[in-house]
């Protein structure tokens, strides 16, 4: 798909890194699948990739956790 921020690159399957942050709460996912940018790097997640990274955080609060780095592993 064309890039919707710089409106010159084409995205591209990649993995990133996706930083979640919520009051007390820091996680950080690593690996996540996303389309980036060849242009200006701008990351698309997928709104079902999102679902899954925020049910995650949710869980992971309510069990009091502070600050973590996972790798992501599809379910």
């Amino acid at each position: 798909m064309n890039c919707a921020i710089c409106k010159h690159g084409q995205t591209r399957p990649d993995v990133v890194t996706v930083t979640l942050e919520r009051d007390s709460l820091t996680l950080v996912f690593k690996n996540v699948p996303a389309d980036v940018c060849d242009n200006c790097g701008e990351q698309y997640v997928s709104s079902e990739m999102t679902a899954r990274l925020l049910d995650e955080a949710t869980k992971a609060a309510a069990t009091g956790v502070q600050v973590e780095i996972r790798s992501y592993a599809a379910a």
